[in-house]
């Protein structure tokens, strides 16, 4: 038995030799003095001894046990102390590096379109406003001088809601954010000058339509107001937002709800206005930005204004369609905005 504790501390000794950090010193000590450990194994043969035996051997297996305990704890103090020493070169920081910063995300590019655009109105005196973006078919349609068999208000052309119908008409999603005019003359009194950005919703979807897109409408109402003042509106805006090279033009259109009517177009940036027909987008090196024109009189009316003392003029732009254009965008396809691509959002 004595030599097996012999062989035992031995043992110990030459595989402590070998120990060069923390993991393999509690490894090794479970192994020799844990509760299924080699000591505990050896003593329990001790059963089968005398007594005066037993008594001899057990004193000696202390020893050998504070032995190992001893030798256990001088290398766990000299792996503490290397450590120790190693600490200053492994936890060093240069604080003059530049840090890594947490992934941030970002608006979406046509968020950041209607902020610029809300920005660029308000230094002409546009106030920003809010409508309902599902409203009454009176304010979408009634109210703009729009009959009741008018396309538009087909069921293949706009989204009615199952909702109970009311002295205003049916519930539907707004197709176009001019709901905002009569609201507006409504509850403020001229002289009115209002932006309102808004979801638009319509049964349509190709490389230049979407079900769901924004629209920003402008307003102006007040004594005296002609073609001049919009078209000066509008050049503002483009030489603002798309630069000054770019080129617009207005085609003489019809509105319900605008007399006379235009349908503003700029020069396409994807194609830098080629009229050959060979843009994907544009297919004739023009996009439509969207319609414009002087508020018709009974529009005027539906807002409890007097026409023949007040005019304006009204104009509703896609969004989309309007970031679309930007130089340097190159976007050739709506649809690529809402494919929740982080591979094409990161880049704005």
């Amino acid at each position: 038995m004595k030599n097996s504790l012999e062989q035992l501390k031995k043992e110990f000794e030459e595989m402590m030799k070998k120990v060069t950090d923390r993991a393999a010193l509690e490894q090794l000590k479970n192994e020799f003095l844990g509760r299924k450990g080699k000591l505990k194994s050896l003593m329990a043969d001790m059963g089968s001894l005398a007594n005066e035996e037993r008594k001899t051997i057990g004193q000696f297996a202390n020893e050998i046990k504070e032995t190992i305990e001893t030798v256990y704890g001088k290398k766990e103090q000299e792996i503490d102390a290397a450590d120790e020493g190693n600490r200053e070169a492994r936890e060093w920081i240069d604080i003059s590096e530049p840090g890594q910063f947490p992934q941030e995300g970002h608006l979406h590019p046509v968020s950041q379109a209607i902020a610029e655009i809300t920005e660029i109105f308000s230094r002409i005196g546009f106030a920003s406003v809010r409508v309902p973006e599902v409203d009454f078919d009176y304010y979408a349609f009634e109210s703009l001088n729009m009959p009741k068999d008018h396309p538009a208000r087909d069921d293949w052309e706009t989204f009615f809601v199952d909702a109970p119908e009311t002295s205003k008409g049916k519930l539907v999603l707004t197709p176009h954010t001019s709901n905002s005019q009569v609201r507006t003359m409504e509850t403020t009194a001229p002289p009115i000058r209002m932006i309102n950005i808004g979801r638009c919703f319509r049964r349509q979807i190709d490389v230049s339509h979407t079900p769901m897109f924004h629209q920003f409408e402008g307003m102006m109402i007040d004594k005296g107001v002609a073609i001049t003042h919009l078209r000066g509106v509008l050049d503002y805006f483009a030489q603002t937002y798309f630069g000054p090279k770019r080129r617009t033009r207005l085609r003489p259109h019809h509105f319900r709800f605008t007399e006379p009517s235009f349908e503003v177009d700029i020069s396409c940036d994807v194609c830098g206005g080629d009229e050959s027909g060979n843009c994907r987008l544009c297919k004739s090196g023009w996009l439509e930005l969207g319609g414009a024109g002087m508020t018709h009189p009974n529009v005027i009316k539906a807002g409890g204004l007097d026409p023949a003392v007040y005019s304006g003029f009204a104009f509703g732009w896609g969004v989309e369609r309007t970031l679309m254009m930007r130089s340097g965008i190159k976007i050739d396809d709506i649809r690529v905005l809402y494919k929740n691509d982080l591979r094409f959002v990161k880049q704005f």
